[in-house]
């Protein structure tokens, strides 16, 4: 990969891990549900007006857009309004490896392997380490939404595999009509109605309107334009290594910015779930060269 396609692939990482900083300071200005609604308008307009539909079914784009939209950003932002620390949530909600793993055995057939069954294993052992340390700042709740974010995250990689090859930008844009609704009507009946609602974003200041804008453009429209991109000029193998970096930047800039703490505990359980998403990544790959090389 040429130095100008990995500083790419870095930069896309970089934002989507220091996004879940800018989730924490907005949601100082915005409830959960309105802030997610106003991400996914942006996202949407004027964007839409310039790209064609993707020709996959609406039933596509409809359940594509409320996983992403309500089940996996609703609830997080949910939870990291009060409920689990964004550096944390950050590395949980990376479980949306393991669930599209076991949606990819329930629809398509696929078989469970033993190199699967162990990196699970080993991420799940973070994740009860994660539990087992709950307390202000993270709770048993706020863990169980954000591992409910990777689910829905799991469900959106399944239906959106079975989009086929599209142009990715313009399904998650066309998909954000489909995330609106619902997150309005969870912030009009859970966040005090329209009353509320205009006042939380009457007073906004300007960085929480960025946030905004931040979480729109720079999380969902380059993130998801460059590297479907990338995905183009690359084989799979060689860009899908750099998410595993997301919780990496996310803890790290929850640390430098929020000042969040990193006991040694917090290290190990990251450590534990980042082994567990490697060894899924890297195993067949390895174990293709080692029989390569013995045979």
């Amino acid at each position: 990969m040429p130095v100008s396609h990995l500083l790419l692939a870095l930069a896309i990482v970089a934002v989507w891990g220091t996004n879940f900083v800018v989730i924490k300071i907005s949601l100082e200005a915005f409830p959960p549900f309105v802030f997610a609604a106003l991400r996914y308008i942006f996202a949407l307009l004027p964007v839409v007006f310039f790209l064609p539909r993707p020709k996959v079914p609406w039933s596509n784009l409809c359940i594509y857009g409320l996983a992403t939209g309500v089940g996996q950003f609703g609830v997080m932002y949910y939870a990291i309004d009060g409920q689990i620390s964004p550096g944390l949530a950050s590395l949980v909600v990376q479980t949306q490896v393991f669930f599209t793993i076991g949606f990819a055995m329930l629809f398509a057939r696929e078989s469970l392997r033993l190199y699967q069954a162990v990196a699970v294993g080993i991420a799940m052992i973070g994740l009860v380490i994660i539990a087992l340390h709950t307390d202000a700042s993270t709770t048993f709740l706020g863990l169980a939404l954000v591992v409910f974010s990777g689910f829905s995250w799991g469900i959106a990689n399944t239906v959106s595999r079975r989009a086929g090859s599209i142009n990715m930008l313009a399904y998650v844009v066309w998909a954000s009509a489909f995330s609106i609704p619902p997150l309005l009507l969870m912030a009009l009946i859970f966040e005090g109605g329209w009353s509320q609602i205009s006042a939380s974003m009457i007073s906004a200041s300007a960085g929480a309107w960025a946030g905004v804008l931040w979480q729109s453009w720079a999380n969902t429209l380059f993130g998801y334009a460059a590297w479907g991109w990338l995905l183009s000029k690359h084989p799979a193998a060689v860009v899908a290594p750099a998410p595993l970096l997301v919780p990496i930047f996310g803890m790290g800039a929850s640390a430098y910015f929020l000042s969040e703490p990193l006991p040694l505990w917090k290290i190990m359980a990251a450590g534990l779930v980042i082994t567990g998403l490697m060894v899924n990544l890297f195993w067949p790959s390895i174990a293709y060269k080692l029989k390569q090389r013995f045979s």
